[in-house]
């Protein structure tokens, strides 16, 4: 097999991996990468420090891929966090886990991980090439190679489409797999932002834009049947589109058929205390600030900047002098510190989301190999595919683990 070519669409992360296993195991392999640099959008992963992989178990992994987890059985068991933690200390890149087993290099930048990519498919005999692929070229039901946009045509025993999906496409995830796998008959569930901040039209959160809170509990409920779609405790942040922070981007995920007005966040901003426990300390706080205003007395509970959005929504003013807040007004107040809505107007744009949701149906791709099942010669590794994980270095994982069942099994491993 060492005179057949392999060609890898996209040299990001599942293609980086997918390009070094085929020509580990022989094959001549061209990695085509419409970029002058690979992995662009690696680069920006993590801030810029790149949350590599996550140290935890292949089931670890699973449990937190909400979308097609149980698909990612097999190649997560070829190519497990600490295969990925190996390979990157053995090219060089040290490496530290972080809170919530979060990997990152020492040196906490996103480009050495980026280099030591690099280095491992260049060692494998990978050869690189830029250009933009325009089409697949199909026979018969075979993938037979590529055409490109200069007009060059590419043949090949194979081809493997890392594309990425839709996110962040100025760095050339632009949905291109997806006419690939279109025009080989595969099925596309229709692509949607995820790890991405929500919108909203409350007023309370542009008027409170810029306040970051921690510890906090979330719930998420399904206004269309009432049921609570998730919940999460951490740090969220108001915005002047809406809501963000790492709460925020891990529950957009569970949001899959987004309408206007059809979920609703619900934050308990107290969740330490319970109804009861929070009335007894508003009435000590006001007992003790009995002649202030209630705008000054509600800054030992909230942010200041806070405040008044607050006490606008609960419509009482922030002018009350303490003494004056009557029963109804305080049950109403301790009511929105522990379940204060937020109504959802929608994701933010694709430009802004860390992954995409939906891709290739992996119904119709085999889930050890990573071969579709609609076209021979033809494979698919990475974001492209309907697969997608929580925030913590579990997509970027996805990514190699699919990279490396499509570079084996594109050589028959």
């Amino acid at each position: 097999m060492s005179e057949l070519l392999i060609i890898v669409v996209g040299a990001g992360a599942a293609g980086l991996l997918a390009a070094a296993e085929a020509a580990k195991a022989g094959a001549a392999v061209c990695l085509i990468e419409r970029n002058p640099r690979p992995a662009r959008k690696v680069m920006i992963t993590g801030k810029g420090r790149c949350n590599v992989t996550n140290n935890t178990t292949p089931e670890g992994i699973i449990a937190n891929t909400p979308t097609n987890g149980r698909f990612l059985y097999s190649a997560m068991n070829q190519w497990t966090p600490q295969d990925t933690m190996d390979l990157l200390e053995a090219q060089g890149v040290p490496l530290k886990t972080e809170r919530g087993n979060r990997v990152f290099p020492v040196s906490d930048k996103a480009v050495d991980i980026v280099d030591g990519l690099v280095r491992h498919a260049k060692s494998a005999g990978v050869r690189f090439e830029q250009g933009r692929v325009e089409a697949l070229c199909i026979e018969d039901g075979v993938c037979t190679g590529v055409r490109l946009q200069d007009g060059r045509v590419l043949n090949a025993y194979a081809v493997i489409v890392c594309t990425g999906g839709k996110s962040y496409p100025t760095t050339g995830s632009t949905g291109d797999g997806y006419a690939f796998a279109e025009q080989a008959g595969h099925t596309i569930v229709p692509p949607r932002p995820s790890l991405v901040a929500l919108e909203s039209d409350d007023p309370l959160c542009a008027a409170a834009m810029g306040v970051s809170l921690k510890n906090c509990a979330l719930q998420c409920v399904d206004r269309a049947t009432g049921k609570t779609v998730a919940k999460d405790f951490g740090e969220m942040m108001f915005t002047h589109f809406g809501v963000s922070g790492p709460m925020i981007l891990t529950m957009s995920a569970h949001l899959k058929e987004m309408a206007r007005g059809r979920y609703e966040l619900r934050l308990d901003m107290k969740p330490a205390l319970t109804v009861e426990q929070l009335d007894a300390r508003l009435q000590r706080d006001f007992a003790t600030y009995k002649n202030s205003d209630l705008g000054n007395a509600f800054t030992h509970l909230l942010p200041h900047s806070l405040v008044q959005p607050f006490l606008r929504k609960a419509g009482i003013s922030p002018r009350l002098k303490c003494h004056t807040v009557t029963q109804e007004q305080r049950k109403k107040l301790v009511s929105l510190l522990k379940c204060l809505p937020i109504a959802v107007a929608g994701f933010r744009p694709f430009e802004e989301a860390v992954v995409t949701s939906g891709g290739v149906s992996v119904k119709e791709v085999d889930a050890r190999t990573m071969a579709s099942k609609k076209c021979d010669g033809l494979y698919f590794a990475g974001e492209v595919l309907d697969v997608d994980a929580y925030t913590g270095g579990f997509n970027l994982q996805i990514a190699f683990a699919t990279g490396v069942a499509a570079g084996r099994g594109v050589m028959g491993g």
